[in-house]
This record gives C-alpha cells, sequence and structure tokens, in this order.
C-alpha cells in the first residue's frame, strides 16, 4: 500500500535508486541492529556500521561468528569480518562479504559523532518531547 506520494513504489525504479546510491546514502542503508543490551542502554534500535564495530553474524552459512569490522565495503554493499574468511582454491584466504543486515552490533566504536547521532536518535527524548508511539491513554 502507498502512503507517500513523493516516493515511487515501481520495482524498477526502487532498485535503480538502490544500485546507483551515493555513498552518504548508502550508509545509511548498511545499518546494523544493536544487541538487546546495547539497544536498552542507548535507547535505539539499529545504528549505520563502520569500521572497529563489533559484530556476530545472526544469518548465513557464517551464523555464530563473532569478530571486528575491518572494512566496509560500500560500493558492494558488504562488510569484512575479521575471522570470517574463506579459502581459494591456489591457496590464499580471502574476507567473506556479509550484509550488515545480517549481523548484529555488540559493540560500538564512539566518538563524539557517534554519541550525536545516538543523542539524537534517542527514543526516550523523543518521548520526553511527547512524540514517537501512541499509547492507549492518549487516544481517548
Amino acid at each position: 500500500m502507498k502512503f507517500s506520494n513523493s516516493v515511487t513504489s515501481s520495482r524498477r525504479k526502487t532498485r535503480k535508486a538502490h544500485f546507483t546510491a551515493p555513498s552518504s546514502i548508502r550508509r545509511k542503508i548498511m545499518s546494523a541492529h544493536l544487541n538487546k543490551e546495547l539497544a536498552n542502554k542507548h535507547h535505539v534500535k539499529s545504528m549505520p556500521i563502520r569500521k572497529d564495530d563489533e559484530v556476530i553474524v545472526v544469518r548465513g552459512s557464517h551464523r555464530g561468528r563473532e569478530g571486528k569490522v575491518i572494512q566496509v565495503y560500500r560500493k558492494k554493499y558488504v562488510i569484512h569480518v575479521e575471522r570470517v574468511t574463506r579459502e581459494k582454491s591456489n591457496g590464499s584466504t580471502v574476507n567473506v562479504g556479509i550484509h550488515p543486515s545480517n549481523v548484529v552490533i555488540t559493540k560500538l566504536k564512539l566518538d563524539k559523532d557517534r554519541r550525536a547521532i545516538l543523542d539524537r536518535k534517542n527514543t526516550e527524548k523523543a518521548a520526553e518531547k511527547g512524540k514517537g508511539k501512541y499509547k492507549e491513554t492518549d487516544l481517548d
């Protein structure tokens, strides 16, 4: 069901927008959920992934593997996690690309910009201002 007239629901156009998206938009698309402890601590559900975040793979053949993000490959929409590798036929090892939606962030690399994002996205502060989800009592 279409909600906004300014956004297309055409498969063709959305695929084109996805695969020709600039790096700034790819960053947002390449977001991953925070684990329960981090989500409860920061009151934020997901964050754009970055190098040096620690993640655990929750989907796919590498499920359960943990490691630090060593590269965010925006061009291919994948991340490379340390110790998630495969061996090529010539014996060399290569990193396996994993889509950020298939991982959960277990530890954030925090700097002042990242802290500002967490403060901005904090749902507790939004609730205090009267924004966010409606409650049963509000509907009366």
